[in-house]
């Protein structure tokens, strides 16, 4: 086991190290090898050292740079090195996140990480956590909890009863909701296509005065950070108008909500702290492994009540139980890469992440604007959107940048443009990527 547990590391700290100058799409080549992995299922065993030598030798060279430097697609962050050594020691614990007494270290540093994220976000002390796979299982989730608490509020008991003859619940989003909020709504039944939507300024921020009067408590959904510009709806105007009807407001905050733990920053999610729920990603700018969500509720209680499950074998605790606040029951302890990470950070190491990938998200929309490009929002967090001109040619060139390999930046539709969207949220980006990155895709966008 020691041996091959060595080797797994010699493996993996190579394929970081060639991160750095590899091309960050596979090339052609190396995703036609992973026919090699498409074996018949054999009758003997095979040796451990082999099946990681097959995994490693196939499969490496097809992935897709994603940890690397100069990715900028899909929000997604590297994963930091205490996070991963400590993903390394959680696989080995193999702890089911479930109970106290299934797990004791799970379940005493999801409590630390609550009291240490609550704090961060200015989110109420006793506020419910739960650690999940990522935004869209936190949305749903948070939305659960919303579900519980208004119906409950009418007297029906939805997790006994269903929605069969329960009393309809009006729900709000901005025009620009993000889809996984949408697939959660349908999800918990309560659809994706009966909601009220809400006008948008041209950043995609939701307009509060666009908000119908609501004469029965709703559930009114918004965002910190859109998922194209970066932009945060009016928190605090929009959680003025949903107390005057008893709403419940859930921010979505899959990566906007780490900009409160940054002083530049943090005026963006002024207002959140009068919300009811949170959804965010680890996996995103806290540059946590694969998969990591988190989601909050300012009352426990709504979270537990939605999330908890009875049987005889079941037998809690008197502390916490992990498992009473997440859909899951039998799951990994995630908790132990994001303690690791803001562990490994601190406060200012944390802060200065998130400043400093939004100083380089400047940097590429000043660059780019300078070479003649539009670039299409206000750059106020990590998120960049430019067009190269016409629609066809901005395709042509987001097709070359993602071909040539320098880097990867995706594409989008936005209030009718279609731009190359830039996302900065890696630990390991670098100003010497940034700049790289922009002579390729000035070159590639000239040529």
């Amino acid at each position: 086991m020691e041996d091959l547990i060595r080797e797994a590391a010699r493996r993996s700290a190579r394929y970081l190290e060639d991160l750095k100058e590899r091309r960050v799409v596979p090339p052609a080549e190396a995703v036609a090898r992973l026919k090699g992995l498409d074996v018949p299922l054999q009758h003997e065993s095979v040796a451990p050292m082999q099946v990681l030598a097959e995994l490693d030798e196939f499969g490496s060279a097809a992935t897709v740079a994603s940890a690397g430097p100069r990715y900028f697609g899909f929000v997604t962050g590297g994963t930091l090195p205490a996070a991963l050594a400590a993903s390394f020691l959680a696989g080995a614990w193999d702890q089911n996140a479930l109970f106290h007494v299934a797990s004791p270290p799970a379940a005493c540093i999801e409590d630390v990480c609550r009291r240490w994220l609550a704090e961060l976000f200015g989110l109420p002390p006793d506020a419910g956590i739960g650690f999940v796979t990522g935004a869209t299982m936190a949305n749903f989730s948070a939305l659960a909890a919303a579900r519980h608490a208004l119906l409950g509020r009418l007297g029906w008991d939805v997790e006994a009863r269903g929605l069969f003859g329960a009393p309809p619940i009006e729900v709000i989003v901005g025009e620009e909701v993000h889809v996984s909020v949408l697939k959660a709504l349908s999800l918990l039944g309560l659809g994706r296509e009966r909601v009220v939507r809400v006008a948008v300024d041209g950043q995609g921020r939701m307009r509060p005065e666009a908000i119908p009067t609501l004469s029965a408590p709703a559930i009114i959904c918004i965002q910190a950070g859109n998922v194209n510009t970066g932009a945060f709806d009016p928190a605090g105007e929009i959680c003025a108008i949903a107390q005057a009807s008893d709403s419940w407001v859930h921010v979505d905050g899959a990566f906007g909500l780490w900009a409160a733990v940054c002083p530049d920053r943090a005026h963006l999610a002024a207002g959140i702290a009068s919300a009811h729920s949170w959804a965010t990603d680890a996996h995103k700018w806290l540059n946590v492994s694969y998969d990591s969500g988190i989601v909050f509720t300012a009352d426990p209680q709504h979270l537990k009540a939605s999330m908890s499950s009875r049987a005889a074998y079941l037998i809690a605790g008197d502390t916490r139980e992990p498992s009473h606040y997440t859909p899951e029951l039998s799951r990994r302890a995630r908790g132990v890469e994001v303690w690791a990470a803001l562990r490994s950070l601190g406060r200012s190491g944390l802060a200065d992440l998130i400043g400093r990938n939004c100083r380089y998200a400047r940097r590429f929309a000043e660059r780019l604007k300078s070479a003649g490009y539009e670039v299409l929002n206000e750059v106020v967090l990590n998120q960049v959107l430019v067009s190269f001109g016409s629609a066809e040619r901005t395709r042509r060139v987001i097709d070359r940048v993602q071909a040539d390999g320098t880097c990867w930046c995706g594409g989008t539709e936005w209030q009718g443009h279609v731009a190359m969207r830039i996302s900065v949220s890696s630990w390991a980006t670098a100003e010497e990527d940034v700049e790289r990155s922009l002579r390729a895709i000035i070159r590639l966008a000239d040529g």
